[in-house]
């Protein structure tokens, strides 16, 4: 049995904030569907060069005040980039917040404006330890 991965989605609430968020992680919008009869959009997005891995934004065009706020049961979405402190840094200027900042050089986890978990993984070698990062304490569950 052969088994492809297609992707992932998560419901965002705020389609441009959500957008922003995910264009500061380096994904671009690779495809978009528009359904007006169904009231909802749907966009793709995923890292250059890796159009077979995305993240698909739903967006409902009148509101999921039915659902629930809290998006941990979901799980994370998981990321690897190339300098895990210049990523975590100009997130955290973005106003992103950082709830497992990468003390270890080598992991840490982030918040979307929807509530959803993001791992961040340095690709490679872990970096060694440093500051500001090193001596910061979590924000918060991941």
């Amino acid at each position: 049995m052969k088994v492809r991965y297609l992707h992932t989605m998560v419901r965002v609430k705020d389609l441009d904030a959500s957008m922003a968020f995910y264009q500061l992680l380096g994904l671009t919008e690779t495809r978009r569907i528009e359904n007006d009869k169904g009231r909802f959009t749907l966009v793709f997005l995923a890292p250059p060069g890796q159009e077979e891995c995305p993240v698909e934004l739903t967006y409902n065009w009148d509101g999921d005040d039915g659902l629930p706020s809290d998006s941990r049961h979901f799980g994370h979405l998981a990321y690897g980039v190339e300098n895990i402190y210049d990523m975590c840094d100009r997130l955290m200027k973005a106003g992103v917040t950082i709830n497992r900042p990468p003390r270890d050089g080598h992991m840490a986890f982030v918040r979307s404006p929807d509530n959803i978990s993001v791992e961040l993984l340095q690709i490679g070698e872990s970096l060694p330890p440093a500051e500001p990062w090193a001596s910061m304490p979590n924000t918060g569950h991941w």
